[in-house]
This record gives C-alpha cells, structure tokens and sequence, in this order.
C-alpha cells in the first residue's frame, strides 16, 4: 500500500497533522515510539490553551485519546515503532522503522527532540545509579533525600516542582545567573522554603562508587570547586533535534534542526514538511509545534490534490 502521508512523531505536532490528517480523509500512517513529548515531565502544563492546567502525563494521554477517537479508517496508528531513514523512493518516499518499511507520497516529519546528556565526569557512569533525566519517573525513589537538578530552563523547575513534593531539599544549579524558565515558574517555585538555586555554577563532575554520593560544580565567580552531598541529581540541560533519519535528504542547521519555510513549513525537499521541536522555528512550544503541523497539514493537502 503507498499512503498519502506518513506522520512521524507522537507529540503535539504529530497528534494535530493526525486529527487534520483523518478530517481530510488522508491515507496516512502515523508512526511514534510513545506519545511522550518534552512535556510528559512537566507537573503541570499552563500555557496549553483552552485548558487551565494539565499535567504532563494527563496531556499525552489526551493527545492519544484525540487521534484514536478521529483516526478511523484512514490514518493507520502504529506505536511502538521508530523510524529508522528515510530515502527517495518511486512512489515518493520509503520510511523504514525498526519493525517494517512503508511507501508514502509526502512525509511529515515531527519527531520532536530527545534530552541533551550531561558530558562530565561519572555522569555516564552513574547515569540510573542516583543520576536520571526524568523527575516524573525517578523523582518518587527519592524521597527524604537531598537532590540536584541542574538546569535553567521550564523543565529545569518544573522538574524542582515535582521533586519537593517528596525530597528534603531541592538545589537547583544553574550556569549562569540568568535563566530561560518563565518569570513566573520560576516565582512558584522559589517561595519553597526547602528549594535553592545556586547561580554562575558550572558541573565538573559527579561523584560515586555504587551509587551517587555528590555533585561537584566549578563556582565562576570565585574559581573554585564545591562538592554538594547529594543522592540524586537530575539533568535537564536542553534537547537535541530528533532528525538523524532525515539528514541526508533536507537541509539542517548546525544543530541538526530541520530548515523550514515559516509560510508553509515545507522542507528543502519537496515532499517533505516538518514542524514542532525538529525545526529550526525560533520558539518552541505546544501550541507553536501543533500550529506548525495544522499548517503543514493544509500544504500537504494541496500539495497531494494537485498531482
């Protein structure tokens, strides 16, 4: 079977060219290892509109439940699959997975990005061992315990959020001493009175035989090194583009963001879209990448009628 489209990626960018997808009456595939997008992590998302608040989880949960009820017999849902690349093919395009490959005519890729790794000393090592990059999955077995979450960013503190639900005490270090978390995440998060930050802090190393026992930063501004003793740290340090399968057939920034025309959200490739996290779109967020991908979605349509 050659499909009209192959969506790729489970977040919100991937869920709307989904429901657009179906409302177009789009054969489509739509492939996606989980639903989990950057989100998942989050305590509680805010800014999603037309809801209030929602957590993470909740908000995955929600985007599946939307696909599932709109997909019906034209967009074919297969989870638990990765793709793998992505070539030129007779009909269009191939995309293989790790479980099979598939013909589609057009491609949208929203894959999204996976979470950047602390490269320092131990933290390889120790990684599952005291050191994780999940709050929301980790954040329970340390309870009581003092931990670091090294970061600047929203997930930086919401991550701080989760976490002094049921830790002693929270340490947020953070490099510099500005940060890109929201003005007001971070207000919430800071009248916890068993919550620091520690600015111009940057990690050297992490510390532990079996499991880990500290944190060492290099404090900046007065050169020197400090050792915190600690049982968990976790890391939440940015994301990398999710785009290796792609990379030989569209134009990527030095980042490996996908490079996309704003208008219409078409690659350097005709035939191939991207929209959410993936791209090189100066902001990125929920409502940014679902728009990404109703407009991409509207493009392909067009694209796809006028053969």
């Amino acid at each position: 079977m050659i499909y009209d489209l192959a969506i790729i990626g489970g977040g919100p960018a991937g869920v709307a060219a989904g429901v657009y997808a179906a409302r177009k009456q789009l054969r489509t595939i739509f492939i996606t290892k989980d639903w989990n997008s950057q989100s998942t992590v989050s305590e509680g998302i805010e800014n999603w509109i037309g809801t209030v608040k929602i957590s993470g989880l909740e908000f995955a949960n929600s985007l599946k439940k939307h696909l599932e009820a709109y997909a019906g017999e034209f967009v074919h849902i297969h989870e638990g699959e990765s793709c793998i690349n992505v070539a030129k093919s007779d009909s269009g395009f191939n995309v293989k997975t790790d479980k099979d490959s598939y013909e589609a005519r057009t491609i949208l890729v929203a894959s999204g990005s996976h979470r950047r790794k602390l490269e320092i000393p131990g933290a390889d090592r120790l990684e599952h061992k005291g050191l994780t990059y999940c709050a929301s999955c980790d954040g329970p077995l340390y309870s009581g315990k003092d931990v670091v979450v090294v970061g600047g960013g929203n997930a930086a503190f919401d991550s701080a959020a989760q976490l002094l639900a049921y830790c002693k005490t929270v340490t947020l270090i953070n490099r510099s001493d500005k940060f890109r978390a929201d003005p007001a995440t971070i207000d919430a998060v800071s009248k916890n009175p068993h919550f620091k930050i520690i600015k111009n802090a940057v990690p050297k190393e992490v510390k532990g035989d079996k499991f880990v026992s500290s944190f060492v930063y290099t404090d900046t501004t007065s050169n020197t090194d400090v050792e915190l003793p600690v049982t968990g740290i976790f890391v939440e340090i940015g994301s990398i583009p999710t785009t290796s399968f792609v990379k030989d057939l569209v134009n990527i920034d030095e980042y490996g963001h996908i490079i996309t025309d704003p208008r219409d959200q078409r690659t350097s490739q005709s035939g191939i879209w991207a929209a959410g996290d993936c791209t090189d779109g100066l902001y990125h967020q929920n409502n940014i990448a679902a728009g990404d991908a109703v407009k991409a979605l509207e493009d392909i349509y067009l694209f796809l009628k006028a053969k």
